[in-house]
């Protein structure tokens, strides 16, 4: 079973360490001084979906080139502040890559094999859009 750790090191600063010991800085000071937790959830879901999709194309025999993920979400003004909805949008370069090879592969990785996406939805709305670009130095 993954298991995480938080340490407290100030003010409102934290370093969240996984179970394979990587960590991160978290913080809600101003300015801040590390991500969010609630930014980290899109990270995360940004994350977990980009493997996927790397994963999903290595198996169509698909050149990857290149992939950015970039999640937005909306919440409300009111604690405790729920995503109501996320936006997750890919772009990609690469060798032979179709909208139909890109869709299915984000659809399989959001319905299927994300587990970040799993968890989170049925709470917030999640939708995606994506282009595939020119080749990316």
């Amino acid at each position: 079973m993954p298991t995480t750790t938080v340490r407290w090191i100030g003010g409102r600063t934290f370093v969240g360490t996984d179970s394979r010991n990587h960590s991160v800085v978290l913080s809600g000071d101003q300015p801040p001084r590390g991500v969010s937790p609630s930014e980290m959830l899109l990270v995360a879901l940004s994350a977990c979906s980009a493997y996927d999709v790397v994963a999903i194309l290595a198996k169509k025999r698909l050149a990857l080139t290149f992939l950015e993920v970039t999640a937005s979400g909306d919440r409300p003004s009111e604690p405790p502040w729920p995503y109501e909805s996320i936006h997750v949008h890919y772009k990609l370069a690469g060798s032979g890559l179709t909208d139909k090879a890109v869709s299915a592969a984000i659809e399989l990785s959001e319905k299927t094999y994300c587990s970040v996406a799993a968890t989170v939805r049925g709470v917030a709305q999640v939708t995606t859009s994506f282009e595939i670009v020119g080749a990316v130095d």
